[in-house]
């Protein structure tokens, strides 16, 4: 589904119910048990939301419940606490949740690496998953974290590296997403290059100011309530 996923314009207009092809569904709490997995996978059916984005522990049952339905299977790593892993592991890790079925994937960045100066192994870091995954790969840059300088190298690095995505950040403990972090990233993608909007997105007003922005995908565990319109400040959604 991604690949049909187009670049939406300020002047967007669109119900609730149709901002799920824009919606990564997420779920990614350490107790969830195998029936919440399936669950989970059935509600990307349901909705028609464009993946179900879950952790590669449990990517042979969702991408067994899925096959042939048309939604993608995405899944992560080096997260949720990002730049923890070491550049073979990441690689490593990313060879297997291909092999495993995912189509897409999310990864964490070693911002200390770019804080550091160490600007060739911070996009090589990139570059290895990028090769050992041989799918859309997008980066959690996690913008609120960096200096203007850090953030212009950062994207820079990560294009050179061959991403698919530019995240404004991992979750909303970083940041709440918000048009102007899109915008950014919008701003500076180059020709192919797309931008997906993540971090405590959990209503429908707020996901279409993202689409608005120039967001092409949302990552948000309140799915279900964006897309029925019943998300509010009380909604939980990392």
């Amino acid at each position: 589904m991604s690949e049909t996923v187009t670049t939406p314009t300020a002047e967007l207009t669109l119900s609730p119910a149709e901002l799920a092809p824009y919606i990564q569904h997420t779920r990614i709490e350490p107790d969830a048990t195998r029936d919440d997995m399936v669950a989970h996978a059935q509600e990307a059916v349901t909705y028609g939301f464009n993946a179900a984005m879950v952790p590669a522990s449990w990517l042979p049952v969702v991408v067994a419940e899925l096959r042939g339905t048309g939604i993608e299977v995405a899944s992560a790593l080096d997260f949720p606490t990002v730049g923890v892993m070491t550049s073979a592991g990441k690689a490593a890790e990313a060879a297997e949740i291909a092999r495993l079925g995912a189509t897409q994937l999310d990864i964490g960045v070693q911002v200390g690496w770019l804080k550091s100066g160490k600007y060739d192994e911070f996009r090589e870091d990139i570059a290895g998953v990028v090769r050992a995954f041989g799918g859309p790969v997008k980066v959690m840059l996690e913008l609120p974290l960096l200096s203007a300088q850090e953030k212009e190298a950062a994207v820079e690095l990560a294009m050179e590296a061959g991403v698919a995505y530019l995240k404004n950040a991992s979750s909303g403990q970083i940041e709440t997403a918000g048009p102007d972090s899109v915008r950014y990233l919008v701003d500076r993608a180059r020709d192919g290059v797309r931008v997906k909007a993540s971090g405590s997105i959990k209503s429908y007003r707020q996901s279409l100011e993202l689409l608005r922005a120039g967001a092409s995908l949302l990552g948000t565990s309140a799915g279900k309530a964006i897309v029925t319109d019943t998300g509010d400040d009380h909604t939980v959604s990392y």
